[in-house]
């Protein structure tokens, strides 16, 4: 820089760190860029259908050499306090919708709906239940602490004028010893869900004899006054068609689980999660259809950008082609193309603008030259042409004084001999005419 461009030792320097820096900047860069190899998920209580879509993710993400690992949580509450407390480590959780009417919103965002959450209320008793309003003066487990099932049946049995510290018993029993203790007899209900309870241990008491299920006879007023609720049916001999179970058309309602995510989650790990939610979740059951979800239905959080993105387009065209690992590296690189598309330019100019610098650097001096050279034009005093030689003298010391890079030594030296050029014109003019030779 310093012989190319002319530049002093210190601006050459400044100029060398100014590149490396943006290098180092691009290069950690690109590293940042690539989507991390590991994705930390908030699920559920253990053997819990959240933990069970979990561990199924888990197995998906590991084929495209992603782990996931999976911190289990007492339920919806837990996981959302979890996404929302910016020191605890975790990218991705399962929520129940509903449960963010008592916390608050945040920056979080929604991937989708993945299904529907089925609230199932068993209890023992000779006839029929119908009426939530029933259960008053009874005892009822109503889920644990930092579960959905808690906080969705607080809200039912609340419509209901049944609240905490009442005639009503409520227990916060974990799903396990909820069904034991209806079992026997200590509790005369349970508020059971997926998100607390494990799909076996719901089976368990869908078949259990005397344990019975509550049809949601006025499903279609809690869907008006709770807007997160759905109505479900569950069909008639579903369970068994031989035993004839259920033996009628089950009324049921339920929210949907989504998948929160923080803002920062990776683009790829957004596509990589809603993929196994596919393969996962979009299967048929006895409340779903074949391809039903996920699904961007959008509650107290925002559809990410991304999920919108691959709800409209699938995954992004290096994905759909290539491994994932190598589709993240070609990915990350088409993203600098634009950025050395704009650098080249840049690139090109800096070394016409040295050029255009050091050729009016020159050409000062010779405006210098040619207006010098105006002055000797008639006769001059001596004091007047002693004082153009010493201005000739800082002329030429000035121009011996520049820094010149070898592409400009033409120039230079042209200038330095039209200087000397000068320098004899001046010599010229300053000595005295010679004499005519004597007449014989």
């Amino acid at each position: 820089l310093m012989e190319i461009f002319g530049l002093k030792r210190g601006m050459a320097f400044a100029v060398v760190a100014f590149f490396i820096l943006i290098l180092a900047a691009g290069v950690v860069w690109f590293i940042r860029s690539a989507p991390p190899r590991i994705l930390i998920m908030t699920s559920g209580p253990t053997g819990s259908a959240f933990q069970t879509n979990a561990e199924r993710y888990c197995k998906i993400l590991a084929q495209k050499n992603v782990t996931l690992k999976i911190l289990p949580s007492e339920g919806s509450t837990q996981n959302l306090k979890r996404l929302n407390d910016p020191k605890f480590r975790v990218d991705v959780g399962f929520v129940q919708g509903g449960v963010t009417n008592d916390l608050g919103t945040s920056t979080l965002v929604s991937l989708g709906s993945i299904s529907y959450e089925p609230l199932l209320v068993f209890y023992r008793a000779d006839a029929p239940i119908t009426l939530l309003s029933e259960f008053t003066g009874k005892r009822v487990a109503i889920g644990p602490h930092g579960s959905g099932t808690r906080s969705l049946a607080l809200k039912l049995l609340d419509l209901n004028g049944i609240k905490p510290g009442g005639a009503t018993t409520l227990s916060d029993l974990e799903a396990g010893e909820a069904a034991k203790a209806l079992d026997d007899g200590t509790v005369d209900a349970v508020f059971m869900m997926g998100d607390s309870a494990s799909p076996r241990l719901i089976k368990q008491l869908l078949f259990t004899p005397g344990v019975r299920l509550v049809d949601f006879v006025q499903a279609d007023g809690y869907t008006r006054s709770v807007s997160y609720l759905n109505k479900l049916v569950l069909p008639r001999g579903a369970l068994d068609y031989g035993k004839d179970i259920p033996p009628h058309d089950i009324n049921l309602v339920g929210p949907t689980v989504e998948i929160l995510a923080r803002p920062s989650l990776h683009p790829a790990l957004s596509d990589l999660l809603l993929e196994a939610a596919q393969e996962v979740n979009g299967k048929p059951s006895l409340l779903k259809r074949r391809g039903e979800f996920p699904a961007p239905l959008e509650h107290d959080f925002p559809i990410s950008p991304d999920a919108t993105r691959y709800y409209k387009s699938g995954k992004t065209f290096f994905y759909r082609l290539l491994p994932f690992w190598l589709a993240s590296r070609v990915n990350v690189l088409f993203v600098f193309v634009p950025l050395v598309v704009l650098a080249f330019p840049a690139f090109k100019v800096l070394p016409f603008l040295m050029r255009l610098r050091m050729s009016l650097l020159i050409y000062r001096w010779y405006r210098e030259l040619l207006s010098f050279e105006k002055e000797l034009q008639g006769d001059l005093a001596a004091a007047k042409r002693k004082d153009l030689g010493a201005e000739l003298n800082q002329i030429e010391e000035a121009v011996n004084h520049l820094k010149v890079p070898p592409s400009f030594a033409n120039q230079f030296y042209n200038l330095r001999a039209h200087i000397q050029l000068v320098r004899e014109r001046l010599q010229e003019e300053t000595a005295p005419a010679p004499k005519p030779p004597p007449r014989e």
